[in-house]
């Protein structure tokens, strides 16, 4: 939030709202609780509003609100269409609407006896795209919200990016605060490292201990709320041991980036003693498997397939985890250095999604590109590391790059790049700078 209590924009997602407004799918806004899904939908709200829409052709209904919590699909329905004026189109707002038993029969309803624009925000506690698709017969578009890029972290914390010339040629980039006072990015890097990019951070400051209480909140609400309540709710009994489910968390959280074999879980959590309840038979693939699709549907983690760059095809061996924020994977392990190299794969890929790529790790033969990235119009190959400077490192990194034949861009994302910023057509360019390159 601004200092006046205004909401800080969001314009990547902000935008997308801008381009379905006024079309027929329904428009479901998804994510992980407090990534800023309500707060999106007030922005949108605010750009109606500054378009010249009438403020009467607006509904919002937040369902966690004590206003509207004890309604029924008939309420909502019926409200709705006390609300309707003759010739004019209704703008619908409905956050966490899935609260409500067959809230979808209201959604279907509107769209067929009012003219109306239908936004909806649903945590996936509850709901979740595919469910989305069955209840609304396809007629919706997914917005997907993540966390603060370390762009929207800057920006959320005060902070303006300015440019000057450099000693030696080039562009020297500085943030400064409302106060004038100017820091390297690298020292706000360093703060988004450790506290992760969820909104609320910025109302609360850099405060380690309040972060903690923040992020611990944000936890709590999607284990309890988003997965066990969730599973009970459905009738479905597969997610109860609320032990195994923070094991099989506390895991994946300290194995972002590397292979993990959900097979392979059961027998690590008992190997090493981290189930210390007294059980002594591993959990079957299965069970671990659900649990683990859970925290994908949550979207608390993030898993990401292999592709064959020979074969051009998806290969069904191992996968890696990313988790959604590294505030939470913080909250949850402590604050350390010794996996930085995969911390950094974790926000790289999460930024790649954000700016509409598909994502994939790159086999070929024996060797490993961290990243493929693809969209409609253009591929590139990514791999991260820490530093350039060890040629023994450089030589790691570039051999997989030379490897690929084809003509698409191939990039080195590093802290410290070296000195060269090419090698063959390779490109090294440094993490910060292509995070703020918008």
């Amino acid at each position: 939030m601004k200092p006046n209590g205004s909401l800080k924009n969001r314009d990547l997602y902000l935008n997308k709202l801008i381009a379905f407004q006024d079309t027929e799918p329904v428009k479901v806004v998804t994510g992980i609780r407090r990534c800023g899904k309500s707060s999106l939908l007030k922005l949108m709200v605010g750009h109606l509003l500054n378009s010249g829409i009438s403020p009467d052709q607006i509904v919002e209904m937040n369902f966690e609100s004590y206003d509207f919590k004890d309604m029924t699909s008939d309420d909502i329905y019926n409200y709705v269409k006390s609300k309707a004026l003759p010739n004019k189109r209704l703008y619908l707002f409905f956050d966490e609407i899935q609260r409500v038993k067959a809230w979808e029969n209201a959604v279907n309803a509107f769209r067929v006896d009012i003219d109306c624009d239908i936004y909806l925000t649903g945590s996936n506690a509850y709901l979740l795209s595919s469910e989305y698709s069955t209840y609304l017969s396809g007629r919706c578009v997914e917005i997907r919200m993540l966390p603060l890029s370390f762009a929207e972290f800057i920006d959320f914390n005060g902070f303006e990016i300015r440019e000057s010339a450099g000693v030696l040629g080039g562009i020297r980039k500085r943030a400064y605060d409302a106060h004038g006072e100017s820091y390297e990015l690298r020292e706000l890097f360093e703060a988004y490292l450790r506290f992760g990019g969820m909104p609320g951070i910025a109302d609360v400051g850099p405060d380690q201990e309040k972060a903690m209480i923040l992020l611990d909140g944000i936890y709590s609400t999607v284990i309890i709320r988003d997965i066990l309540e969730r599973e009970k709710r459905r009738g479905q009994r597969q997610i109860t041991d609320a032990v195994l489910l923070r094991k099989i968390i506390l895991f994946l959280a300290d194995n972002i980036g590397s292979s993990v074999s959900l097979s392979s879980i059961g027998n690590t959590l008992i190997n090493e003693g981290l189930l210390d309840d007294g059980r002594k038979s591993k959990p079957g693939v299965h069970t671990v498997q659900s649990y683990v699709y859970a925290l994908l549907e949550s979207y608390f983690f993030y898993e990401i397939k292999r592709f064959d760059i020979k074969g051009k095809e998806y290969l069904r061996t191992l996968g890696k985890y990313y988790i959604v924020d590294i505030g939470l994977r913080n909250y949850l392990l402590g604050f350390r250095n010794r996996d930085s190299g995969h911390i950094l794969e974790n926000i790289v890929y999460f930024e790649l999604l954000r700016r509409g790529y598909d994502v994939a790790i790159g086999k070929l033969a024996d060797s490993e590109i961290d990243f493929i990235a693809f969209n409609a119009d253009t591929k590139m190959y990514i791999q991260v590391t820490e530093s350039m400077n060890s040629e023994t490192v450089r030589n790691r990194e570039l051999t997989p790059l030379k490897r690929i034949k084809d003509n698409y861009r191939k990039i080195i994302l590093s802290v410290d790049t070296g000195l060269e910023k090419e090698f063959d057509g390779i490109e090294s360019i440094n993490v910060i700078d292509w995070l703020i390159d918008c």
